[in-house]
């Protein structure tokens, strides 16, 4: 068996516990987002009010899950490539400014998820939306749920197969960047729609507002086409184009830097066979 120092590691070790608590915090705010498809008013109830409640409640969610995570799993080398990464993406991303969808924020985030685990990547995605929201004076409602769903996206890239390597990798890496990009602004749009358009009252909907009480899959087509007519075609897209183009070009050389830096940390063994978790450090023709 080889021996401790020998082997791959996550940058941060996830506990069972960690993993229960990560669980019940992601559902619960996917709970806090998708509450317009299934919220049914009182029959006495004449208005529906922003549920501000669930703006207090995700930052304590997160909060509570960066504490369980950090706790006794995240040493001095962790912390320090989280710092770096974190100040790099504060810096990238009022580039463009997400301008037209052009937002150089989320490659960093699906390379490092991809390279250190699924719990550094949930971290640093929590981490790189606050501090670039903090530099751009971006701090609001929509915040603690942007935070969320990019941490989802660190997260889940850190999930990927690991076997996979070079031009391959690569490929996978842009379609799972194309495949975030999507669901980003498909999700992040329930903090909008229902107060973009109004809401609408039964029986006098114009097709595209939230109307309280009905089937979770007539108010589900309402917001399909409403992202369809709003994100799609304009955030959305450039959001893809951008995590394609920027793995494409910079990728092979981010995940050797990356993956160079995580074997001095011995988070990755100093020498690896080829069907290992390896990029090889020569570019993709």
């Amino acid at each position: 068996m080889a021996d401790e120092t020998t082997r791959a590691r996550p940058a941060i070790e996830l506990s069972l516990r960690s993993v229960a608590v990560l669980s019940a915090a992601s559902v619960a705010g996917l709970i806090m987002l998708l509450w317009p498809l299934f919220f049914a008013p009182a029959e006495d109830q004449q208005r529906v009010d922003q549920p501000f409640i669930f703006i207090v409640l995700l930052p304590v969610v997160v909060l509570v899950v960066l504490a369980e995570i950090s706790q006794g799993g995240m040493d001095s080398k962790a912390l320090a490539m989280l710092g770096v990464l974190t100040a790099i993406n504060a810096a990238l991303r009022p580039i463009g400014a997400g301008t037209a969808g052009i937002e150089m924020v989320f490659f960093m985030l699906i390379l490092g998820g991809r390279v250190f685990g699924p719990g550094f990547g949930f971290v640093l995605g929590c981490t790189s939306l606050f501090a670039s929201a903090l530099l751009t004076a971006g701090v609001g409602p929509w915040l603690p749920f942007q935070m969320l769903c990019s941490a989802w996206i660190g997260m889940f890239a850190g999930f990927l197969p690991k076997r996979v390597t070079g031009k391959a990798e690569i490929a996978m890496l842009v379609a799972y960047g194309i495949v975030a990009a999507y669901a980003f602004g498909l999700i992040m749009n329930f903090t909008s729609w229902p107060f973009t358009l109004g809401i609408a009252i039964p029986g006098e909907t114009d097709g595209l507002s939230m109307v309280p009480g009905d089937p979770p899959l007539e108010n589900l087509q309402r917001f399909l086409v409403f992202t369809a007519l709003t994100s799609l075609w304009g955030w959305d897209t450039g959001r893809a184009i951008t995590n394609t183009v920027m793995i494409l070009l910079l990728g092979p050389a981010v995940l050797a830097t990356l993956r160079r830096a995580a074997r001095r940390a011995r988070y990755l063994p100093a020498e690896t066979s080829g069907n290992e978790d390896e990029t090889r450090d020569e570019p993709a023709h």
